[in-house]
């Protein structure tokens, strides 16, 4: 009925105070402006947001993994096991297969287990064989965990909780794990406050170079580095000067000035030295002097070389 505000649909909408009613408050909503568009990988659902949350996980997995070894690894050999337990390397296990004959070797290798309260499990040499990978192991092995590496900086830190200027000794391309161990134990030694090795193309922390190291593995800390070279810079950058050990060195090891001082002595490997940006790295090249020209020193005897002297001019 015409008129008639009471029936259905009839009543009049007010749109004051309230901008949205009628198509044209919608309109002008609709123009308005919604600031700039999101770059692609602030956008959650975009593709490129997903591909940089899977890198920063990958990154972090990997800064994660780089503190430890890659995995565990076998001592195999009745020799061997022993030898490893005698020099103290952290073994986790003992393995010994069924119905295996016992002889001196075994019995110490079991008295050192139970001195330490290490479990010794017997499995049948089938499933020995396939956890050593084949390795020759006279019915014997033993489980020795990753390595966890220091980060760089633990090192000048351990050298300040002591009071003293810091040593610390970088191997560069340094591949012989029994090299490693060499330098290990020198450094602890002669009082260095740990060891330097490249993430990649350089010896680990293995069971081999635990025992060379006779030890001073579980006393010295060792760290790795992404970035060798980078990682020079940043003791430099924290007040150190780097040396590098090198046949054709500017300064003889004698007449080197700043053993007393915040240090790091780089080593380089036997057969190629110390690498071009590492050389280049170093604020000094020092040499040791030898009698013949044509004898070299290996990376371990090197480093101890050095280490005595500097450890002279400190006292």
């Amino acid at each position: 009925m015409p008129g008639n505000s009471q029936r259905k649909g009839a009543i009049r909408k007010s749109s004051k105070g309230n901008p949205t009613a009628g198509s044209g408050g919608r309109v002008r909503r609709g123009l308005e402006g919604k600031g700039p568009t999101p770059k692609a990988k602030d956008r959650p659902y975009h593709q490129a947001h997903k591909d940089a949350k899977r890198a920063e996980k990958q990154a972090a997995a990997r800064r994660t993994k780089r503190r430890t070894g890659n995995e565990a690894e076998w001592v195999a050999g009745r020799n061997s096991v022993v030898e490893a337990l005698r020099a103290g390397v952290p073994v986790t296990g003992l393995y010994v297969a069924d119905g295996v004959e016992r002889d001196n070797r075994l019995r110490e290798a079991f008295a050192a287990a139970a001195d330490r309260g290490l479990n010794i499990q017997q499995v049948t040499k089938g499933e020995l064989d396939r956890m050593t990978g084949g390795a020759v192991h006279q019915g014997l092995a033993a489980r020795v965990p990753p390595y966890e590496y220091a980060h760089p900086d633990d090192l000048l830190t351990a050298a300040a909780d002591a009071g003293e200027p810091p040593l610390v000794v970088a191997l560069d391309s340094v591949t012989d794990p029994r090299n490693l161990g060499a330098v290990v134990r020198s450094a602890a030694g002669f009082g260095a406050h740990g060891v330097l090795v490249p993430e990649r193309r350089s010896a680990g922390m293995t069971a081999s170079a635990w025992k060379t190291s006779a030890g001073a593995a579980a006393r010295l800390p060792v760290a790795q580095a992404v970035n060798l070279v980078r990682q020079l810079k940043a003791y430099q950058d924290a007040g150190c000067m780097v040396i590098g050990l090198a046949a054709d060195g500017d300064v003889s090891l004698p007449d080197l000035e700043l053993g007393d001082g915040p240090l790091v002595v780089v080593v380089g490997s036997e057969g190629n030295g110390l690498s071009r940006l590492v050389r280049e790295t170093c604020d000094q090249l020092v040499s040791i002097p030898m009698v013949s020209s044509l004898e070299s020193l290996n990376a371990g005897v090197a480093a101890s070389v050095a280490l005595y002297a500097i450890a002279e001019s400190r006292h």
